[in-house]
């Protein structure tokens, strides 16, 4: 899907010889004490896509990467907008204090970049970046930071059998989470109120350093 839409998009380049193709590395580091992401999506697009708005309820295909750490559904809403170029995630959990680097295709005048990933243990905390610019010459490097942010999806009761396998919690989900009507905002962090210990799982922003390099 994503080498079809990055063709579309050369063969309307070529013909014009208005837009150069372009290749981004895009290096996530994980900062915080404890925490873990889960598998990060990293899109490469035009202006005007934003994967949620702050104070607005989150879209059902970004709750089910903040809840769950599912990065498909996104993907695939993504993949139908013509102005997204490149899709690709990093396939797998990055853990603290580690980094990832995923590479997305792209074209020079469609230099924007997103990216978003799951915070374990949450019960809908997630990490992103939300249609940044993307640099313009080969060679340069555009370095950008990350808070915790709350999708305001299902309430914050800390308790394993609502959270995903990771760190503390072993992997029980029940699936009875108490939804929230709530709006995307930056996470309060971890607070002790079920089974998840601050002293471990708490964090102070920003929980992720992200660079964004031009390769070709």
């Amino acid at each position: 899907m994503k080498k079809t839409l990055l063709s579309m998009v050369l063969l309307s380049v070529f013909a014009t010889g208005t837009v150069m193709a372009a290749e981004y590395e895009v290096t996530i580091t994980n900062v915080t004490p404890g925490t873990i992401f889960t598998p990060i999506l990293v899109v490469s697009h035009g202006p005007g896509v934003k994967l949620f708005k702050l104070g607005m309820p989150a879209s059902d295909e970004l709750v089910a990467l903040a809840e769950g750490g599912n990065v498909d559904p996104l993907a695939t809403a993504l993949a139908e907008d013509p102005r997204v170029v490149g899709i690709a995630d990093s396939g797998g959990l990055l853990l603290p204090g580690d980094s990832i680097t995923v590479t997305v295709d792209a074209v020079r005048r469609h230099g924007r970049i997103s990216l978003a990933s799951m915070l374990l243990p949450t019960n809908d905390g997630f990490i992103a970046l939300n249609s940044v610019k993307a640099p313009q010459e080969i060679g340069r490097t555009l370095k950008y930071i990350s808070p915790g942010y709350d999708a305001g999806s299902e309430i914050n009761d800390e308790l394993c059998e609502n959270i995903p396998a990771g760190g503390p919690c072993p992997g029980m989900v029940s699936n009875g989470n108490v939804p929230s009507a709530g709006v995307v905002h930056i996470h309060s962090g971890i607070h002790g109120n079920g089974d998840l210990v601050p002293s471990d799982s708490d964090w102070r922003n920003p929980v992720a350093y992200i660079s964004i390099t031009r390769m070709n």
